[in-house]
């Protein structure tokens, strides 16, 4: 996916919602909303090791950079849900990853972007993506302009958000500050091949395209004068596109970078180790234009005392398209557990998606049914799953020691189950996972001799609703043999150089059945 910055469109006013014809010109600051796809925080002014990303460290200095930032969800579309409102996306019904059949918001919850035109803001999408869950859904349904805040009325203050989507699984490659593999730093969860390294490498360097993009636009703000009286946030919408990044709750999946830059009101320089929220956005924004929500946000102000003494950050994962999955998470500074609400399903059962657009995930595959990953590796790659996952931080911090059984954390494990379910019975009215959607008994015993998943499900989709059930969970969901020719595809893709035009391989019955 690329970003495309300056859509030429009309603007709709749908009978949804009406915006203010007559503004007063005031004092109250723009706000610039970045977003990156699908990014932890690799970045240079977060350590990362062999990138260089010089102008979001810049706007790091010049603000606040957040150490300990998470996503409500680690995909998409269920995260930008959630920070389009302030609310946890199953809260408010917006928690399966491209949903089928989309409803309104419930009553009383209206998106940011309403609220601020409602408060004389003009508002802006300067980028393509909205992907909400929930209806209105179109750009120019949520937002007075789909092209540029240039278009407000003189005086009048605005709200734009763009997204850079550089950073979502594509990956071209930098010609100007290429990467070499020996500079970059795997983490333990992985097998240090060359294949990996140059495949995390491509990835670094995309972002420092991504840096250039945000520099540009930065730029433009001090260009026209912007700058001193525009607050500026720069995320992720969610963890970085690895096997064990995005879709999952592990910190890869779920944390992401944050900074704030606020000219008189926010001291630069700031690095603040604070737990908070993607949504936490929404409610900064809100106290900034000096508008109280029609009902209380999920979202707490970033400069308030409630976010000083956050104790806990939550987490939801369900459906990812056609792949079915459910699990719960809360996080501490020292403690992270995860309840798998599907612990019968692999890790990594059959998805399109990561099928088609992950070449790791053939090279850890072969290596898997090779024998040849460590323990700590091969944990991922198991045919289910445990109840509970527990790491301890302080000493686990890439979370591959699970203590959940070990008695010395009892206590804790206890705790954190009695701190996740009362966030899930009292504050998003958790679902859960249905008989249906769990769809035992649905399929075939196995998968036939000689078939992938994939090849399976592209014939038998007529037979079988993949929208309700979701995919089979078999799993492994190819043999050794079969990883093997698919990694063969994606070695030339991997290790091109950084000037190639080459296009990417096309991986065998990985495009979803219409």
């Amino acid at each position: 996916m690329k970003p495309i910055l300056f859509h030429a469109v009309s603007i709709i006013v749908t009978a949804t919602c009406l915006w203010p014809q007559h503004v007063r010109a005031d004092d109250r600051p723009n706000i610039l909303w970045i977003t990156i796809e699908d990014w932890s925080p690799d970045l240079s002014c977060y350590g990362t090791k062999g990138i260089s990303t010089p102008h979001v460290d810049q706007l790091a200095s010049e603000g606040i950079r957040y150490q300990s930032a998470f996503t409500t969800s680690p995909v998409c579309s269920t995260s930008r849900s959630a920070m389009m409102t302030g609310f946890h996306q199953n809260y408010i019904g917006a928690h399966q990853h491209r949903t089928e059949n989309k409803k309104p918001l419930p009553f009383g919850i209206r998106p940011i972007p309403y609220l601020l035109a409602d408060a004389g803001y003009f508002t802006c999408l300067m980028s393509w993506k909205t992907d909400c869950n929930f209806l209105p859904d179109k750009r120019n349904e949520l937002f007075m302009d789909t092209k540029d805040w240039s278009n407000r009325n003189p005086g009048q203050p605005f709200f734009a958000r763009i997204t850079f989507g550089g950073t979502h699984r594509f990956w071209e490659r930098d010609p100007l500050r290429p990467i070499d593999i020996d500079d970059i730093e795997l983490p333990p969860y992985y097998p240090d091949t060359p294949f990996i390294r140059r495949d995390w490498a491509n990835g670094l360097e995309q972002m420092q395209r991504v840096d250039r993009e945000v520099g540009a636009i930065l730029k433009r703000l001090e260009d026209e004068g912007l700058s001193e009286n525009t607050i500026v946030f720069f995320i992720g919408d969610h963890g970085r596109c690895h096997i064990r990044g995005k879709q999952f709750l592990y910190d890869e999946g779920t944390r992401v970078p944050l900074i704030m830059r606020w000219p008189g009101r926010v001291e630069p320089g700031q690095v603040n180790d604070d737990l908070v929220m993607s949504i936490d956005i929404c409610a900064t924004i809100l106290k900034a234009a000096g508008v109280t929500p029609p009902i209380a946000l999920h979202g707490k102000d970033l400069l308030g005392d409630e976010v000083k003494a956050r104790k806990y950050t939550f987490a939801a994962r369900d459906k990812m398209d056609s792949t079915h999955d459910a699990m719960r998470s809360v996080r501490s500074k020292d403690f992270k557990l995860i309840l798998n609400l599907m612990p019968e399903r692999a890790y990594c059962q059959f998805s399109f998606y990561k099928e088609s657009a992950y070449p790791p995930l053939a090279e850890i595959n072969v290596l898997h049914l090779k024998g040849k990953l460590s323990p700590q590796q091969a944990a991922f790659m198991a045919p289910n799953k445990p109840p509970i996952e527990l790491f301890d931080l302080r000493t686990d911090p890439h979370e591959v020691n699970n203590v959940a059984d070990d008695p010395k954390y009892l206590e804790i494990k206890q705790e954190l189950l009695k701190v996740l379910n009362q966030w899930r019975q009292e504050v998003i009215h958790d679902a859960g996972v249905t008989e249906e959607f769990r769809a035992d008994g649905v399929y075939p015993g196995g998968l036939p001799d000689g078939m992938t998943v994939g090849q399976w499900a592209v014939e038998n989709a007529k037979d079988y609703d993949f929208k309700v059930n979701g995919v089979p969970g078999w799993y492994p969901t190819r043999s050794l043999e079969q990883w093997r020719e698919v990694r063969a595809l994606w070695e030339p893709w991997v290790f091109r150089s950084p000037d190639s035009n080459m296009k990417r391989p096309v991986i065998p019955f990985t495009k979803k059945p219409s």
